[in-house]
């Protein structure tokens, strides 16, 4: 079990920095990486933009729960 929640921790480490990074900054972004400018008005954000933060946020909830798993079995 603590293999399992190590491995999970760094990958997740390293797919968490990945899915930052591909976030828009002050410019692009992965919009604009890949032909960005076709955006809805109301929205703000394209869907690839509302996917990655979606995959984002999934990514940091599996990172943190790695987290807290291997500091429980750490203390025991």
């Amino acid at each position: 079990m603590k293999l399992f929640l190590q491995i999970l921790l760094i990958v997740s480490s390293v797919l968490l920095v990945v899915a930052v990074l591909l976030h828009r900054g002050r410019g692009g972004g992965l919009s604009s990486l890949f032909g960005g400018g076709m955006q809805s008005s109301l929205s703000g954000s394209s869907v690839a933009e509302k996917n990655l933060d979606r995959i984002t946020l999934l990514l940091g909830a599996v990172w943190l729960i790695s987290i807290v798993g291997l500091g429980l079995l750490l203390k025991v």
